[in-house]
């Protein structure tokens, strides 16, 4: 195998490692806080970190970070 493939290879593989590590950074950011109250089990409030993103306690994302509360 020629250096030159090596090379190509090499780079090929540390832009998809970059990909994806650049889209799961930004995927959990992304998400939002469901603070939970550790007693009554329901939903207490909902922190919205993306602007645009307008999720309560009503209507949940599929995908969230639970937060236990008092």
């Amino acid at each position: 195998m020629s250096i030159f493939y090596q090379t190509t290879f090499v780079s090929a593989c540390g832009v998809l490692i970059f990909g994806m590590f650049y889209h799961a950074i930004t995927t959990g950011a992304s998400l939002p806080d469901v603070h939970v109250s550790h007693s009554t089990q329901k939903c207490i409030k909902v922190v919205n970190y993306v602007e645009g993103h307008k999720y309560t306690c009503n209507d949940l994302p599929s995908h969230y970070y639970h937060v236990w509360v008092k």
